[in-house]
This record gives structure tokens, C-alpha cells and sequence, in this order.
């Protein structure tokens, strides 16, 4: 593709000499720029990604992917439920209640989420046994409650203590109506690896929440646990055109908002960050094009010894490509490692600057995530590559323009 004497002018080009120290100053900068632009797009798209994943999983975690809930005068029963294993393969299926409520502990409170869950399901069992951290694992179980860590840590709470939950049900008294009130011993501590959840969650036994909230079975949600939760808006779709008298949501349709903002967040901070290199590109065609300048009367030369157009342009461009090509690799190499050991370099610069990089209580995670996905790696290294091309293609084109006759007079 290149001759042997397209290479040495090239590499000649390359090896400014000291009276042109101003080229290896922008050439120096060109590669800087885009080394650190790859890099960059490669941790914040990496970050980007691990961010994405880490809070799918913990979402899909601890939310059901469907949830069916009863109208006022509808129940789910028996017959609805063996309707849908009929039309559907490999549904698992959970009953459950959720509530808003108070916890209180001395002269704190706090608002929190009670979710009442079936304390004779395998699935729950499991779920709660891979989640607590504190506690037996017969949890849930008479007036018992599982709490966050979180929230625990809040409140001053441990295992064995007693907790005052004050619950959106109200009952008549002498005093008119008051809200609802149970004390509850904490059985276990959770913990979900999400902080969201580890602050504003309490478990109770399925029973005991519909007592606290003054519900009947009739009003029992149904969760529903499908291989590919992927696919739950299509699944929920079909259930809704089979039954209509049932309000059915995703955990899609309730984070929706959230992943949106993410995906929108993550284009517009690979358009703003590309700038870099497309930044650094224009000192790629700033320093050919001094360095053509510069070299006017070699090159007026080469073409009188009979080296053709199409041979200069190409040692010039693979001057200016040499240059992207090695800075987009070292760019890689540098955000790749960056990216693989991000947490442990949080924690480093957390702890000499003596600032907090990624509070938990912002971007509910426990640590920053980072998730390498070598299809925008590839995409990186493409959108450098053709940048690269570009910017040193313009300059050496500009060589085919030159007058051989007028560039020897003058020099």
C-alpha cells in the first residue's frame, strides 16, 4: 500500500529538525489530544454502560418484571391464574402487598415502603436468604419485619430491636379517625447492593401486611417472574388483551423516565466528548500544513526527480496518520485499563483529596461500575481512525495543487 520511499519521508516527517521545533510541539499536542480523547470516551461510555447494567440488575433483583393488581371489584383467583399458565410458558408467579407507611424509632421518623410478601414461597425464601446479611434465615415470621441497612444505619436499629410502623390505614376511635399503628420486632437486615431500596424498604409477612393495612386477599397483587424480563411490555400487552379487568404494569413502564434520562445522558456525553478528537484532529491539519509549508522546496525536488503526486500526498497523509493511529492505540490501551480499575482509583483519589467521588445516596450504588463493551470500543476506535484520515488528508491533498516551477523559483 505504501512504497519503501513513502515510509522513510514519512518517517523523515516525523523527525522534525530542532529549527522546526514548533512542529513536534503540535505534533506532540495532536497526540495528546487524541490519545485522551479515546480514553476519556472509553471510561465515561464504560462507566456509562456498567451504570446502565448494574442498576438493571439491581432493579430486576428486587422488583417483580410484571405486577397485576386487582380493581375494586375484581380479584385475582385461582382460575385467572391457571388461565394465564395455560396461554403462557414458564410464568412464576408471587403474591404480595405493598403499602406506604412511617416508621418511627425514638423521635425520628421516616416515611418508608412495607412490602408484604408470602412467607411459604421457595422464591421468597431464596430472595431473602441471597439478600440478608443480618438475622436467621427464617425470617418474616409473626410480627416480624426485615429492614435495609440503610435504614437500620439511619435509625440506630439492630437485630431484636422493637419499631413503631405507622401504616396509610386508618381506624376509628373515640379521638375520630387515626392512623393505624403496630410495633414489630426486627428479625434480619438486608442488604440489596442498592441504596434506594436499602433505605426505604421494610419486608413483612404477606398476612400481617394486609391486617396492617386493614386489606382482605381480595386485594392481593400478583408478581409475575419471566425468563427474559426483557420482555415483560410484550408479555404485559398480551395478558391486558386477555383480561382487561386487571391493571398491569412493568418494571420497565416504572423506570422508563429513568433508563430514557440514561440513554439520552450517555449520546449526549459521546457527542460532547468525540469534540476531543475532532479538537485534537485540527493540530493534525494545522502541523502538516505548516510542515508542507515548511517543506515546499523538498517537495518542489522530489517531483522534478520524477516522484509522482500521488506518492508525496501519500507519505504526507501517513505522516499525519502515523501520528492518530499510535495515539489511538495508546488512547485505548490507556481507557481500557483506566476502565478496568476504576473503583480501586476512586478510592484512591477519595481518600487523597479527601472527597467523596460517586456518594451512594446520589447514584444508588455501592461502587462505580464500569462495564467494557468491545462494540463501542470498536466504534471509538473507528470514529478515531476515520477522524484521523480525515484531518490528514486535507493538508497532503493540498501538495497536488503545488507548482513545481513557482516553488523552486522562489525557494
Amino acid at each position: 500500500m505504501f512504497t519503501s520511499v513513502e515510509k522513510l519521508i514519512a518517517l523523515r516527517n516525523l523527525r522534525p529538525k530542532k529549527k522546526e521545533g514548533f512542529l513536534k510541539v503540535i505534533s506532540t499536542f495532536s497526540f495528546i489530544g487524541i490519545m485522551l480523547g479515546v480514553a476519556i470516551l472509553i471510561i465515561v461510555m464504560s462507566v456509562m454502560n456498567g451504570f446502565r447494567t448494574d442498576l438493571t440488575n439491581k432493579i430486576l433483583g428486587f422488583n417483580p418484571h410484571l405486577t397485576i393488581k386487582p380493581y375494586d371489584n375484581e380479584k385475582i383467583n385461582n382460575l385467572f391464574k391457571e388461565k394465564l399458565n395455560n396461554n403462557f410458558k414458564n410464568l412464576q408467579f408471587l403474591d404480595s402487598f405493598s403499602g406506604e407507611g412511617v416508621v418511627m424509632n425514638g423521635e425520628t421518623t421516616k416515611g418508608i415502603l412495607i412490602k408484604g410478601l408470602d412467607k411459604h414461597n421457595e422464591k421468597n425464601s431464596i430472595f431473602l436468604e441471597r439478600i440478608l446479611i443480618e438475622g436467621s434465615e427464617n425470617v418474616i415470621l409473626g410480627n416480624g419485619v426485615v429492614v435495609g441497612k440503610q435504614l437500620a444505619f439511619d435509625l440506630n436499629l439492630k437485630v431484636g430491636d422493637k419499631i413503631n410502623l405507622l401504616s396509610s390505614a386508618f381506624i376509628k376511635t373515640p379521638f375520630g379517625s387515626l392512623p393505624k399503628q403496630e410495633i414489630y420486632i426486627i428479625e434480619g437486615i438486608f442488604s440489596s447492593g442498592f441504596y434506594e431500596f436499602d433505605q426505604n424498604v421494610i419486608f413483612l409477612n404477606l398476612k400481617d401486611a394486609l391486617i396492617f393495612f386493614n386489606k382482605t386477599p381480595d386485594d392481593i397483587s400478583l408478581e409475575i417472574y419471566l425468563q427474559n424480563p426483557l420482555d415483560a411490555n410484550i408479555i404485559k400487552d398480551q395478558i391486558q388483551a386477555m383480561d382487561s379487568n386487571f391493571y398491569i404494569y412493568s418494571w420497565i413502564d416504572l423506570n422508563k423516565s429513568f433508563f430514557g434520562a440514561l440513554k439520552v445522558e450517555r449520546n449526549v456525553m459521546f457527542i460532547i466528548l468525540t469534540l476531543i478528537i475532532i479538537v485534537a484532529a485540527f493540530n493534525i491539519i494545522s502541523g502538516l500544513t505548516i510542515l508542507i509549508k515548511n517543506k515546499t522546496k523538498e517537495i518542489a525536488i522530489l517531483k522534478t526527480l520524477g516522484l509522482s503526486n500521488k506518492s508525496i500526498v501519500k507519505s504526507f497523509f501517513l505522516t499525519g496518520f502515523a501520528i492518530g493511529l499510535t495515539a489511538t492505540i495508546a488512547g485505548l490501551l490507556l481507557g481500557t485499563l483506566f476502565a478496568v480499575y476504576i473503583e480501586p482509583i476512586r478510592i484512591f483519589l477519595s481518600n487523597i483529596m479527601n472527597v467523596e467521588i460517586f456518594p451512594q445516596d446520589v447514584y444508588f450504588l455501592e461502587k462505580m461500575p464500569s462495564e467494557i463493551n468491545p462494540t463501542s470500543i470498536l466504534v471509538i476506535f473507528l470514529l478515531s481512525l476515520v477522524t484521523t484520515i480525515i484531518a490528514s488528508l486535507i493538508p497532503a491533498v493540498a501538495i497536488t495543487k503545488m507548482n513545481t516551477i513557482q516553488a523552486l523559483k522562489y525557494e
